[in-house]
């Protein structure tokens, strides 16, 4: 054999070379919540201990999760959204395997690999007002280029954003983060200006400054499950165009079919962002990608010369497994008609949550799109009620909402998650391949969890009693 051959040849396996992730898992793998006490963030494992969610999943397929015993557990959050099409789904899978079996010569830098043009065609097919697209590793970093691009296309140095918004937790992303909560001690930040949602005249205002270059918004904002007033965003639009800045669209949450259609945005007629954020659910749940979709004279002005050929780039974008995994996830919503069924099974969830409203004095509202989905909980009008939470409220707010999430795991076997912190809202995004069976397991659990919270008594008001004593402590 020549040199050159047996440079092109894999090593062979050995004892010293072979990589054994099962055995290792089975080792160690009981070590989970010490090792990351010990290496990671070590606030996630007291928490988890703290509120009972410290289970030990096995294995994951679809909506669900099983544990060590076969217990099965519906996922009602799809990993904030990222398992858009549930856990291990066989045709993200298996476009997975190829793209490994083919050993493809993967960023190399200096060529033009087919699967990111392919991507990027079948992402804007999505979007006809738009050109093209930047693909990152993740929302953050998709909304990062949109800020970036805005403010570059445009001469000018400032972005609006809505109050309560999420954008992500890099220094750009969160320069637009409208909760003090995630921004407090990593200041200083880029000087953006918060508007509430839906309010034209605040954004009027702004504008006639001069040095806006966008508005960014998600079209139903993530904390809070609330959505930009109906004409809003098309009026904004009108409203930043004419001012010559731009309107960029965050769907890392509520794109990909997740509210009933395939983005958020295009539930209004006539709106058409300028650049439009996604990622989440593109991945299929396994290998972290996000696109910035805009229009063409945009890219062009960022991209004006060879010499600014690099002038934003991100050294895993675009890789091929990342690529591969979105194709995949696009085939699969259209070939299993994922956005239709999202819109119907949403509009089923949501209508029987409703018709709770006036059974259950603390339940105080059901909103939404799709599978996205916001329940939230006031103030009750009985006596007895009102100083159980009037007792909550005063300890922390969002401490009812927190007392519903855990019986619904650890009684029912069902994950959710608290929309936000201090705030008395269940956010449910499942995946949104879902269907009747999932509806019914979640509203009779929920309808038994919201019977124990109205009889006044009992383990979750015990428990209560816990996260109130968790709460004054932490003051």
């Amino acid at each position: 054999m020549t040199t050159a051959e047996s440079a092109s040849q894999p090593p062979e396996s050995g004892p010293d070379r072979d990589f054994d992730l099962g055995a290792l898992l089975a080792e160690r793998g009981a070590e989970r919540y010490e090792l990351h006490t010990r290496h990671l963030n070590h606030q996630l494992p007291r928490m988890l201990h703290t509120i009972g969610f410290d289970r030990v999943y096995e294995r994951a397929e679809g909506a669900y999760f099983w544990d060590a015993e076969g217990n099965d557990y519906l996922d009602m959050l799809a990993g904030f959204g990222v398992m858009g099409l549930g856990r291990h789904h066989p045709v993200v899978r298996k476009a997975l395997h190829d793209v490994l079996d083919a050993r493809l010569a993967d960023l190399t830098r200096f060529d033009c690999q087919p699967l990111p043009g392919l991507l990027a065609e079948k992402l804007l097919s999505y979007t006809p007002h738009l050109d093209r697209v930047f693909f990152g590793n993740s929302g953050t970093e998709a909304v990062e280029t949109a800020l970036k691009f805005a403010r570059f296309a445009t001469g000018r140095p400032r972005i609006l954003y809505c109050a309560h918004a999420f954008h992500g937790l890099t220094t750009g992303s969160l320069s637009v983060n409208g909760e003090s909560g995630f921004r407090d001690g990593f200041a200083p930040l880029l000087p953006d200006t918060a508007v509430p949602l839906g309010d034209l005249d605040a954004l009027a205002r702004e504008l006639k400054k001069g040095d806006v270059a966008a508005l960014i918004v998600e079209p139903i904002q993530g904390k809070g499950v609330h959505a930009a007033p109906p004409g809003h965003l098309r009026a904004a639009q009108e409203l930043l165009h004419r001012h010559r800045a731009l309107l960029i669209a965050d769907e890392v949450q509520t794109g990909l079919g997740r509210t009933g259609d395939f983005y958020a945005h295009q539930h209004e007629e006539g709106v058409e962002p300028d650049l439009v954020c996604v990622a989440k659910a593109l991945s299929g749940g396994y290998v972290p990608v996000g696109a910035t979709l805009g229009k063409d004279w945009i890219f062009k002005k960022v991209y004006s010369s060879m010499d600014r050929v690099l002038v934003h780039s991100a050294s895993f974008g675009s890789n091929a497994q990342a690529m591969a995994a979105g194709l995949a996830v696009l085939s699969v919503m259209e070939n299993e008609q994922v956005v239709a069924g999202a819109r119907a099974t949403g509009e089923l969830l949501r209508s029987r949550l409703a018709a709770l409203i006036d059974k259950y004095e603390l339940l105080a509202d059901v909103r939404g799109r799709g599978l996205m989905i916001g329940i939230e909980f006031g103030r009750p009008r009985s006596l007895k009620l009102r100083s159980r939470w009037a007792m909550l409220q005063a300890a922390r707010k969002g401490l009812f909402a927190q007392m519903v999430v855990v019986p619904l795991l650890q009684r029912h076997r069902i994950l959710t998650q608290v929309s936000g912190d201090h705030m008395e809202v269940i956010k449910l995004i499942p995946p949104l391949i879902i269907g009747e069976r999932e509806v019914d397991r979640f509203v009779d659990a929920f309808t038994e969890v919201m019977d124990d919270a109205h009889s006044g008594g009992g383990l979750m008001w015990d428990f209560g009693k816990t996260l109130v004593k968790q709460a004054v402590a932490q003051r």
